[in-house]
């Protein structure tokens, strides 16, 4: 441990392998007999390069993302005088060796390589440094990196919000959340998403709190979900739905390869802090993009021009910070709900960041304003309600209509349109989704029989809880 040393790195930039192909280049190109020198012991392989023990760190090309085991050109000299030294010959310094501008700006570990088998160990740590420097590209709101993701169809993109007491930040009153499974999609060639079919989301009220707490800085809007039903649980229960829903879209946890899930939130650190409180596990791995920090970086880099503050009229100044409701109306998608609403803002945030990679293609959908009305909870008296799609039950809808368990929370389902997994639906004649592996409508007396007592056993339900 006493030789542990950090460095900043600016100043290293010479990728060390480079340095060695480019003399080899070099002497090739000018007919240098090297192996005739008495300093070509240097250069029969990579591993007698390395022996002059070169000091390195590792960085990631601020441009490429790539990871590089770097030296600098201040040590790239002290080789060439060693030579001169040793062995009474000048060599050149090359001039075409790798160059890397350091993503990094913190201090790095300072190594010293001077054989084969260090430099295979520290190159196997490369896949991890490059990921570290991905996810803090992509936090940070880098266009490129944020756009890479958008573009490779393979990622899960999840937006979540969460709506709290202004006196106790633990006091939780919603939970949203609204997710986009772009592998999915991509596979059938449902592709791009279409919000209302392709988006899984979900709002979830805590009964304890809804009506009893009320923000007076910040108003919550609890009964004003727009995009599909909500579901009034028990305080307990949240974060074990909270972490349900994260399971089902997560990938795996590695060191090395950035995961299948992406956390999308506007002004996500605070929602990213509400998980470390309920102990909700989420993979390191896991990317987060912020869609404040996105916006003000491509406003930054002028990708989205002049912009004026609709109230006073001034323009805006560079390094401001839009509100989710002031990036939907510079995006010409003005909300026509209720904003701080959890289930509405994780909607309307994910909407938002694919309206900023594809505007083409993303409108803002239709929203029944009848549904904007108070839920009443499904369950027996003192038990919580559960989720009766959870329970393979259907639900009921607008106007009393029975809704398939197969049909996403969004309201009605589209005929013919596909899914957030990206499967074509087709509707009965109950106005309900068939489940999947069935075609045409309900003929058959005796499924025709089933499903409507089904139904009927969902109202005895109802009844028994009025």
């Amino acid at each position: 441990m006493s030789d542990f040393r950090l460095v900043n790195p600016e100043g290293w930039e010479c990728d060390l392998q480079s340095v060695y192909s480019a003399y080899i280049g070099y002497f090739q190109l000018h007919n240098v007999p090297w192996y005739d020198r008495t300093w070509g012991q240097f250069f029969e392989t990579f591993e007698q390069f390395l022996g002059f023990s070169w000091p390195v760190i590792t960085v990631t090309d601020s441009w490429t993302g790539r990871a590089h085991i770097v030296t600098r050109l201040t040590t790239v000299g002290a080789f060439i005088k060693m030579i001169k030294t040793r062995f009474g010959e000048t060599l050149p310094t090359p001039d075409n060796v790798l160059k890397v501008s350091p993503f990094e700006t913190a201090q790095r570990h300072l190594r010293n390589v001077a054989d084969w088998a260090t430099y295979k160990k520290l190159y196997t740590t490369l896949p991890a440094v490059a990921l570290t420097a991905f996810k803090a590209r992509v936090r940070a709101g880098e266009r490129k990196a944020i756009r890479e993701l958008w573009d490779k169809h393979d990622k899960t993109f999840l937006a979540i919000d969460f709506e709290w007491s202004e006196r106790n930040p633990s006091t939780f009153l919603e939970w949203g959340y609204a997710a986009v499974r772009c592998g999915h999609l991509e596979a059938v060639g449902a592709w791009p998403p279409v919000p209302e079919t392709n988006y899984r989301k979900g709002h979830y009220i805590i009964g304890e709190y809804v009506d009893k707490i009320v923000n007076k800085h910040c108003p919550t809007h609890p009964w004003q979900y727009a995009f599909g039903d909500s579901q009034v649980i028990s305080k307990t229960k949240l974060p074990q739905i909270v972490q349900s829903v994260i399971s089902s879209l997560v990938s795996p946890d590695t060191e090395t390869t950035a995961n299948t899930l992406v956390l999308v939130g506007h002004g996500v650190s605070a929602d990213i802090q509400r998980l470390e409180e309920t102990r909700i596990k989420i993979p390191h791995n896991v990317l987060i993009i912020d869609t404040a920090a996105f916006e003000r970086t491509l406003f930054n880099s002028g990708a989205r021009g002049p912009m004026h503050d609709p109230k006073t009229g001034k323009l805006r100044t560079q390094g401001s910070t839009l509100s989710l409701g002031g990036l939907l109306h510079s995006l010409g998608l003005d909300p026509p709900c209720a904003l701080h609403n959890a289930g509405n803002d994780a909607f309307l945030c994910l909407l938002a960041l694919q309206k900023l990679l594809d505007p083409d293609n993303t409108h803002m959908p239709e929203i029944d304003m009848r549904k904007l009305r108070k839920p009443k909870p499904v369950g027996m008296v003192g038990v919580p309600a559960q989720p009766m799609q959870l329970l393979g039950l259907p639900t009921m809808g607008d106007a009393g209509r029975p809704r398939s368990a197969y049909l996403s929370s969004g309201g009605r389902a589209v005929d013919g349109l596909p899914d957030e997994m990206g499967l074509v639906r087709k509707l009965s004649a109950y106005g309900s989704v068939l489940a999947p592996g069935t075609v045409g409508s309900l003929k058959d007396d005796k499924e025709k029989e089933r499903w409507v007592n089904r139904v009927r056993s969902v109202q005895g339900i109802r009844s028994m809880t009025k």
